[in-house]
């Protein structure tokens, strides 16, 4: 009210506020939710979701990022937790669902916290302190590993694949990801760096997972452009040519004034001879293989195929990029330019028939510095989730080459930090420690989950932990196969410790930003202009036809 009595309005009308407990209760709540929709996903015993779209397209996932990317989120907390799904996606890979079950727990905690009156930024300061905490028991109890080691890289491939779809075939898949990720790892003064752009993952249903492989090259869903031309070429010398096999039209309207059939001949010879001259520079290069970013003229293709060049027309930029990696070749723009060294190497060039379509298949280039996988399924959604379980697991063995320390799987680290976090706190003084502590059972978060999600009962399995972390040792994880408590490192289920680190890092800040809101003022949603009556059903406002 002011003054004279007459009330305030700041907010437009239809404008929605909630402040102090409720918002936050309202806020923790959606994040928790989402926390909950996730949850069952974690872990070898863990279940799949089946997400269909507005359009009625069906997506079957159990990995964390893509179910939430798929969600058609509303709630503003809730989307926090999408986001943190997104960037440890981006960021390691993997843990996606983790992250965000130990936000939602961090909050579950909080919120006994502040419903003791204990001040929001009271238990945001002791998450802070916890975490850097937990960081640094995880780095001290890290076990550090070779990058180039391929068993040890195995160990962790074929952890990332347990808990998907194929965790059947993960022995075969683990080994096609770690041979790609080995093939294109670059050595720099401070350690290996891996592009996972140069990882070329291409999908077609049919055949079995096992049928996967690793083609050290380039495969391109494209077909050779002119029947008359070679399907194979072994020994292959390959051009890259950036520029249109073809005549270029003038940019401005011309006209041509023949008053004489022999001029129309003499035109037609010269269109021929320009397009003949450019494949004679292809030739000359000593070229047996032409793939081109842009068009090829069809009297260019015929001379092609007289030459017997095998040629790809139309291919994506990032795709020739990856040939000039992988083939050595260099990316010709102007064809007057082309000489024998700008042209790549690869052992067989060829094309094959895959289902229904062709495609052209690039092998055995000469240092492939960016390879293939050619992922099969059953069925298109089968192949759908191998491909996003190759992701992760690309990405678990790109963290370790370029990040090389390891932990155990199966909640053992998140228990031995919450073991080791409990007795730091001790150490603190007045509410920080409460908060620290929380922080600590919220650690446990994970193999609760995996225990509850193996059918194990909870309790047992946490004093069972608890006691094994106390004496014995730091492995000590949730075995979900055999539904016991059991020495996870030595059992060779092995994860990045970057992912860990991340994981840790996401859930912490999302967690405290989500806490430290006391007020959520929202806008009234823009209201449609009243139209005219009678509009068509289901479109009011639309004048009638």
């Amino acid at each position: 009210m002011s003054a004279n009595g007459q009330p305030v309005i700041i907010l437009k009308e239809g404008s929605g506020e909630s402040r102090g407990r409720e918002a936050q209760r309202n806020n923790i709540s959606a994040a928790k939710l989402i926390a909950e929709v996730v949850r069952t996903s974690l872990g070898p015993r863990g279940m799949d979701k089946m997400l269909v779209d507005s359009m009625g397209d069906v997506t079957i996932t159990n990995d964390g990022a893509t179910m939430l990317k798929e969600l058609d989120v509303q709630h503003p907390a809730a989307k926090m937790m999408v986001e943190i799904s997104k960037a440890t996606d981006n960021e390691v890979g993997d843990g996606t669902t983790s992250a965000v079950v130990v936000a939602g727990a961090l909050l579950e905690k909080a919120e006994d916290l502040i419903n003791k009156d204990v001040h929001p930024v009271v238990v945001v300061d002791g998450y802070s302190r916890a975490q850097e905490k937990a960081q640094q028991i995880l780095e001290e109890i890290a076990v550090k590993v070779n990058p180039e080691s391929r068993a040890d890289l195995l160990k962790v491939a074929n952890t990332s694949m347990l808990t998907k779809l194929v965790n059947e075939d993960a022995p075969h898949l683990a080994g096609v990801v770690v041979d790609a990720v080995l093939q294109v790892a670059e050595k720099r003064d401070t350690g290996y760096k891996v592009d996972i752009d140069n990882i070329k993952v291409e999908k077609k249903p049919g055949g079995s997972i096992t049928d996967t492989q690793i083609i050290k090259g380039i495969v391109l869903d494209k077909e050779v452009v002119h029947s008359g031309m070679p399907r194979r070429i072994d020994e292959a010398k390959i051009a890259l040519v950036n520029s249109a096999l073809e005549i270029e039209k003038t940019e401005f309207s011309a006209e041509i004034r023949i008053n004489d059939p022999q001029q129309m001949q003499q035109f037609m010879d010269e269109e021929t001879s320009i397009l003949k001259g450019m494949v004679d520079k292809i030739s000359d290069a000593g070229a047996n293989v032409v793939i081109c970013q842009k068009g090829i003229d069809d009297l260019a293709q015929h001379f092609l195929a007289k030459a017997g060049v095998l040629t790809v027309r139309r291919v994506k930029e990032s795709d020739v990029t990856k040939l000039a990696k992988a083939t050595g070749a260099r990316i010709v723009t102007n064809l007057d330019d082309l000489n024998s060294k700008d042209l790549g190497y690869a052992k067989l060039v060829e094309e094959r028939k895959l289902e229904d379509d062709k495609w052209v298949f690039v092998e055995g280039a000469k240092n492939p510095k960016a390879v293939s996988i050619l992922v099969r399924g059953g069925t298109q959604r089968v192949v759908d989730e191998a491909e996003r379980a190759l992701h992760d697991a690309i990405m678990v063995t790109k963290d370790v080459v370029e990040l090389p320390a390891v932990v155990g799987g199966g909640g053992a680290p998140e228990e031995e930090v919450s073991f080791q976090l409990r007795n730091w706190a001790q150490k603190l003084s007045g509410r920080e420690q409460l908060a620290a502590l929380k922080f600590a059972d919220a650690m446990e978060s994970i193999p609760m989950t995996l225990a509850e999600n193996a059918g194990m009962d909870p309790i047992d399995t946490q004093v069972d932990l608890r006691a094994r972390h106390g004496k014995e040792g730091v492995w000590y994880g949730v075995d979900a196969m055999s539904g016991k408590v059991a020495d996870m490192y030595a059992k060779s289920v092995w994860e990045p410790l970057a992912v860990k680190l991340q994981i840790l890092r996401a859930a912490t800040e999302a967690a405290s930003m989500i806490l430290r809101i006391d007020d959520v003022i929202a806008a009234s949603k823009m209201r449609a202009p009243p139209g005219p009556p009678g509009g068509m059903g289901g479109m009011g406002g639309m004048p009638p036809m």
